[in-house]
């Protein structure tokens, strides 16, 4: 399992590729056909009936594939809300996005350098199959990331040219993920004497909490964030745990917060406004906003990460 970092390795010892939000799984192949299984070794053959057949159409006799299980939206981009329902409902938006072979006809290649064992992988995978091949991306770290930012991916995922394949955490795999801004609902602002602050933050219009985000250290920042509290104070959420050191506000507050993209839960989240009360229901900023214009060049029976590489070819960077 990769490592995350703040920010992406440097140099030429490492390779590059996107980071797709789906379900981390292996494909195995062998005499009794071909099965599924997921990051935790749960048997999903039968939930991935179609990448199943196309595992089965690949030229070997045994294999171990490492990949990620995904669904595309309209420009070309992972989609985890899509996927989950695509599981029970949509078998023909799956795809694998392959990108380490572990074994292959009888020979173990886990001691064999990545590059090597990419450069094998690739030549198994046709250009028309639901198992896609994971390109690395050329160029410089932070211009990588940067671009991935701004298409709406989860992240990049580095690792090093020469690395043998390990199973657990490991630092020769390191992911550096992207953040998005989302609009919530502010709950209220829990603070104690000599502990940072956070915001309780709910989905807009359900007051359901999805978790805390920090508040910054900007002073100017906390005192009207505080004087907003205080002059819109409330009771507490239903069924929400008692929390002593918290003020609660009434319904409506506001809140933008930045955080982890692709994450179910709010991870490394800051607070960085909250303003206007909410009229009626207020959605979630779309976390894949693109600031780059991606064009959608390709049927959706291509490659999954086409539309970062349109975005390579489109993307105009800023001076």
């Amino acid at each position: 399992m990769p490592t995350l970092v703040a920010k992406p390795p440097q140099g030429d010892d490492w390779m590059h590729e996107a980071k797709f939000d789906g379900y981390r799984s292996q494909i195995i192949i062998g005499a009794g056909g071909a099965r599924i299984f997921t990051r935790r070794g749960l048997d999903w053959t039968s939930k991935y009936r179609d990448l199943v057949e196309a595992a089965k159409g690949l030229n070997v006799q045994n294999a171990i594939i490492d990949g990620e299980v995904v669904v595309l939206n309209d420009a070309g981009l992972s989609d985890f809300a899509a996927l989950r329902k695509a599981i029970t409902r949509r078998q023909h938006d799956l795809y694998f996005v392959a990108f380490d072979l572990l074994h292959l006809n009888g020979h173990d290649l886990r001691d064999m350098v990545l590059e090597d064992r990419r450069e094998i992988l690739a030549g198994l995978i046709g250009s028309d199959s639901r198992i896609q091949f994971s390109e690395m991306m050329p160029g410089e770290a932070n211009a990588i990331y940067h671009l991935i930012d701004a298409a709406g991916l989860e992240g990049m995922v580095s690792k090093r040219r020469d690395s043998k394949y390990r199973s657990g955490p490991t630092t020769n795999w390191l992911k550096t993920k992207s953040f998005t801004e989302s609009e919530f609902e502010l709950l209220g602002v829990e603070r104690e004497r000599g502990k940072p602050a956070f915001a309780l933050v709910a989905e807009p219009g359900t007051r359901k909490y999805v978790g805390s985000a920090f508040v910054s250290v900007n002073r100017e920042m906390r005192e009207r964030l505080w004087k907003r509290v205080q002059e819109h104070a409330g009771p507490p959420p239903k069924d929400m745990p008692k929390r002593p050191a918290t003020q609660w506000v009434k319904p409506g507050i506001k809140a933008r917060v930045t955080h982890l993209r692709g994450e179910e839960d709010l991870r490394h989240a800051s607070l960085q406004d909250s303003g206007k009360r909410i009229e009626g229901r207020a959605r979630l900023s779309e976390a894949g906003l693109a600031k780059f214009a991606i064009k959608r060049t390709i049927p959706t029976s291509s490659v999954p990460n086409r539309g970062i590489a349109d975005a390579w070819e489109l993307a105009v960077l800023p001076p």
